[in-house]
């Protein structure tokens, strides 16, 4: 099983890269984030994916979140459903044989930082309910936080920066502790240059100097099959990069 996720910053304006990666990676799950669109903005190819069955969750240019499920890897179109905790349009979860997939997009928190706790809270109690019921849990997306300052570039680690905060962090710490495995971490435990996200000025992204904000975080049994979850830097024009990883 291959799953993408990606913070697009605007689908309309990456719907080529996006048919780009599909046709390239052939992911039997997409996750995508900030699409800023409501479905009727969407082209006619999106709204109904080829060979996908196709989720779209947005409003008018800001935040949303999409899920795209390969039609030959789930024959019937599958139940896609938002927890209670959904807001803004920042979370649609899908319930697969292999586990259920979230494509989650966190408030940024600058100009509302308790949402954005109450919103890790609440991921937290979801990730525990799961986790208590014995359901494989698979959370993808832009969690705009930063794990440890590992995930920062020396040169853009800032104590007191949103994205980098102790409360921040420790909430990242309890969701993962919910019997979950940052895959790209424990794949690559020792690299210091694992960013996906990179402001968009002073040649960030080709320096690299950038931030680690996009995750795959699975429960255990589910990461230990994990093959490979890299991020691809170099594609596409968003302000992100998709992370894509494969479990055998």
């Amino acid at each position: 099983m291959k799953i993408a996720t990606w913070n697009v910053n605007g689908i309309r304006a990456r719907q080529s890269e996006l048919q780009d990666l599909l046709e390239r990676e052939r992911p039997d799950v997409v996750c995508l984030q900030e699409i800023k669109a409501a479905l009727d903005q969407l082209p006619l190819w999106l709204a109904d994916t080829e060979g996908y069955w196709s989720y779209w969750h947005g409003g008018k240019g800001y935040s949303g979140v999409g899920l795209l499920v390969r039609k030959d890897h789930c024959v019937e179109s599958p139940g896609f459903l938002h927890p209670p905790f959904d807001f803004e349009q920042r979370i649609v979860t899908v319930r697969l044989p292999q586990a259920t997939v979230a494509s989650i997009y966190v408030p940024n928190g600058g100009k509302d930082f308790a949402a954005k706790i109450r919103f890790l809270e609440a991921m937290d109690a979801f990730a525990a309910e799961l986790a208590a019921a014995g359901e494989p849990l698979v959370l993808c997306g832009d969690l705009n936080v930063t794990r440890t300052d590992m995930d920062v570039h020396p040169k853009e680690r800032k104590p007191r920066a949103t994205g980098q905060l102790p409360e921040e962090r420790a909430l990242l710490e309890r969701i993962i502790g919910r019997g979950l495995v940052d895959v790209q971490r424990a794949l690559h435990p020792d690299d210091a240059e694992m960013f996906t996200w990179w402001a968009p000025w002073r040649n960030m992204r080709q320096r690299n100097i950038g931030w680690r904000l996009d995750y795959v975080l699975a429960s255990t049994a589910l990461a230990t099959r994990a093959q490979s979850c890299e991020v691809q830097r170099e594609f596409g024009t968003s302000d992100h990069g998709p992370v894509i990883a494969t479990f055998a």
